[in-house]
């Protein structure tokens, strides 16, 4: 008995076939192969063609079933993870009618901002739980302004997990969790956000009907399952955005837990049990995937567009030429904690929604010309960029997440036991690394909403742990010490941005 997991991302698409008894992938593979293309049309613009997920999610899914020679049959269901905040419009004809206005797209931004200040922001704040900022509701916002002869021809809204979903079922639905990340999801009355929608002069038709995130969605069609070499009438019984689908991915379902991921920007996602927002809107909140009208599971998501980006940037510029990843921690292993006094701002990659969307840049501070070399640089950029993490956690921790424990993949910047032994340090918090990425949880996402697992415990029993990093109470003070004056320059820096 099989399970079949697509990520849907903006670089690429990946598809994993997972064993369900066992929880191992035994196939897997993503297209294309070089980075997938985003249109710009205009500096600030993000586009993608719909069509092209479809081809690369076809050739991901003819390769697999070729590599594992498994019998379709016993694929009994699929889940779909896809890149958040998108926006695909489509005709009665289920035609995409223009590229999709993706999550990286920044176009929006002035109608959300509109919309805020016009409906009230603590109005928004205690409904939406964000701003509507640049998400999907004030980028269908800027077509009815600027595209209505496109606007008129929409049949209906989706993200790209129901686009994905529609082209292997032929039918449109949506879940709580992508309406909530979309800003059509009204939390304070449990429905859609009609006011938002009102005020936009949205019609409620654009909706696609509601599905639970763990439920069939659809099957696949014959025209579809003859063409992908999969089963007629399999069932899609799980969708996710791919923060909330990676909290899963790490076993991250109740109150208090944490996933964490560090690639060129960072996340960290953690479960809330109680209704709440940021007043100023610094984290997003949305539906977990668990989330119910009785059960209240949501996804506070902090976001460092800083992160890897910055470490990558020291490689090509300060560490000497040719310097491995593996390499230059060993030699920032070899500076103490702290960096002797050196701090890195990592606010190099556009504006922070946690530093209230302002755009400070990255700067370093306290460098000693007769002390300090390479090195120093090396292990500061990367307890720069943990304490970025441990500022975000702060604000998660003040809106009622106590951050104990961390689950991340073992992957990008986790693979550094500085970054790891920092993060653990600085916050307290124990950190586990496991075996998994997107498109795996997606299956297994899948199994729950199938019934194949009895709980979503039952789905993760055969995660597998590669390692536990628990804080050192020897170093606790120095690392304090560390953050204390890092968090001094940012603020200083982020003062004189004021004056």
């Amino acid at each position: 008995m099989f399970l079949l997991g697509y990520d849907i991302g903006s670089s690429s698409v990946k598809a994993s076939l997972v064993n369900a008894e066992t929880g191992k992938c035994v196939a897997s593979t993503f297209f294309p192969k070089t980075e997938a293309t985003i249109i710009a049309v205009k500096p600030g613009w993000a586009e993608q063609d719909p069509e092209s997920w479809w081809e690369n999610l076809k050739l991901s899914t003819r390769a697999i079933m070729h590599e594992s020679g498994i019998d379709p049959v016993d694929i009994k269901a699929i889940g779909i993870s896809y890149q958040m905040h998108g926006l695909v419009c489509v005709d009665k004809y289920q035609q995409v009618l223009r590229p999709a206005i993706i999550w990286c797209d920044s176009r929006a931004v002035p109608y959300g901002q509109q919309a805020f200040e016009s409906i009230g922001e603590e109005y928004c704040l205690s409904h939406l739980l964000n701003s509507p900022g640049n998400f999907t509701a004030s980028k269908l916002a800027w077509i009815k302004a600027n595209e209505p002869a496109i606007y008129e021809q929409i049949d209906k809204i989706m993200l790209p997990g129901d686009y994905i979903a529609m082209k292997l079922s032929r039918e449109i639905f949506t879940t709580v969790s992508g309406l909530s990340e979309g800003m059509f999801w009204d939390f304070k009355n449990n429905r859609p956000a009609y006011f938002l929608m009102d005020h936009y002069g949205f019609d409620a038709s654009l909706i696609a009907p509601v599905k639970p995130t763990f439920s069939e969605q659809g099957r696949v069609c014959a025209e579809v399952a003859k063409e992908l070499g999969l089963q007629e009438g399999t069932p899609i019984t799980y969708r996710a955005g791919d923060q909330p689908n990676n909290a899963l991915s790490l076993n991250v379902f109740h109150p208090g837990e944490i996933a964490s991921t560090a690639g060129t920007s960072g996340v960290v996602y953690g479960v809330n049990g109680a209704v709440g927002y940021d007043p100023q809107s610094r984290v997003n909140t949305f539906a977990h995937v668990n989330h119910t009208t009785d059960q209240t599971r949501l996804g506070v998501l902090l976001c460092i567009n800083g992160v890897g980006i910055l470490n990558s940037w020291i490689r090509k510029n300060i560490a000497p030429e040719g310097m491995s990843y593996s390499e230059m921690n060993e030699w920032a292993a070899k500076v103490p904690i702290g960096s002797a006094g050196v701090s890195v701002l990592p606010f190099g990659n556009g504006a922070e929604r946690m530093l209230v969307n302002r755009e400070i840049g990255c700067s370093m501070h306290g460098i000693d010309f007769n002390l300090h070399g390479r090195e120093y640089l090396l292990r500061a950029a990367q307890e720069g960029i943990v304490f970025a993490f441990a500022y975000g956690i702060e604000l998660m921790e003040q809106m009622g997440i106590p951050v104990k424990k961390i689950h991340a993949g073992h992957a990008n910047m986790f693979l550094s036991p500085i970054f790891r032994n920092t993060l653990a340090g600085v916050s307290g918090a124990t950190i586990e690394l496991y075996d998994t990425d997107g498109s795996v949880g997606a299956a297994k996402g899948a199994g729950i909403g199938a019934g194949v697992y009895n709980s979503t415990q039952e789905a993760f029993e055969t995660l597998d742990k590669l390692g536990v990093i628990e804080p050192d109470i020897t170093y606790r003070q120095s690392y304090t010490d560390a953050y204390a004056r890092w968090k001094q320059v940012l603020k200083q820096t982020l003062n004189g941005h004021l004056n």
